[in-house]
This record gives structure tokens, sequence and C-alpha cells, in this order.
């Protein structure tokens, strides 16, 4: 068993942000990958809200809404540190978290 240090990125924005005609979410992860990022992961919330104190959530008379999303995103610090000026602009006006983490790897 071995424990590294690293950091995590979490970008929380709503699921009908886009970038480029993508989905915001999709583009980042496939940004992380082309990247070489360690890992990044999507996750749809079920409800909630941010800044506007708009509630966002889905419904059962509703077909479609904006659902939250986080994108959390994990690796050395150099890495992450290199990609989060790219991934703030993605997301700007959104929250961005930043926490040191211990991995554990599991040989």
């Amino acid at each position: 068993m071995r424990v590294e240090e690293a950091l995590l990125l979490r970008l929380f924005f709503g699921e009908g942000d886009k970038h480029k005609g993508k989905p915001l979410y999709k583009y980042i992860v496939e940004l992380c990958r082309e990247k070489g990022i360690a890992g990044a992961t999507v996750f749809r919330g079920v409800l909630g809200y941010g800044k506007s104190s708009v509630i966002h959530g889905g419904g059962v008379l509703r077909l479609s809404s904006d659902l939250p999303i986080v994108v959390e995103v994990i690796d050395s610090e150099d890495k992450i540190r290199e990609i989060l000026p790219e991934l703030s602009s993605l997301v700007k006006d959104r929250i961005v978290t930043l926490e040191r983490v211990r991995v554990i790897r599991l040989d």
C-alpha cells in the first residue's frame, strides 16, 4: 500500500452549460484526458442551487431541467495547478473548490 499526496479540484455548474457546442462536463473530461490528468468524474445532482439561489432539480412533470453538475478532477499538485487556469475560465462565475487529499494505492 502506498499513500500519495494529491489535489482534488471540484467544479460546480449546470447540466445545460455548454462550451463550443458540447456539454461543458464532457468538454472538461475530454480536456483533462488530453492533458494527461490522472482522473476526472462527473456527478449529476438531484437538487441544488448556487449564487442565484434558484433551485435546480428534476421533477416528475419535467422532461428536462438544468440539473446541478459536479466534476471532480484529481492529480498531483503540479498537474492540477497547471490546468487550473484553463478549467477556471470555463466555469467563470461558478464555484470551484480545491483541497489536498491522500490517494491510497493498493498494489
